[in-house]
């Protein structure tokens, strides 16, 4: 990313959500129920979602030196949502069965 003060502030906010998407996981891996587990995961994707609006900012804005790179980015942050909105529906149901 370019030395911007716009560029500084997004790769912040990118690394900050980004991390805390992965220790929010690891956080839901030990809920203490399932009720808990499904409100951590419900975090995760929160996280996950504002990476993604941010990884579009820096895309629409073009705060990148290469354009792969953040392309690459982008479809891997939406796969994660995918998944993670397939687990919180999947943790959802299985909790009403019970």
């Amino acid at each position: 990313m370019p030395d911007t003060k716009a560029a500084t502030h997004l790769a912040g906010q990118l690394l900050r959500s980004g991390t805390s998407t992965a220790l929010n996981y690891g956080e839901a891996q030990s809920g203490e129920s399932r009720r808990d587990f499904i409100h951590k995961i419900k975090i995760v994707l929160k996280e996950l979602r504002e990476s993604n609006i941010c990884l579009k900012i820096i895309f629409r804005t073009k705060l990148y030196k290469n354009e792969e790179q953040i392309l690459l980015a982008l479809s891997e942050s939406n796969e994660l949502i995918a998944i993670f909105v397939k687990s919180v529906e999947t943790a959802q149901k299985n909790s009403q069965k019970q």
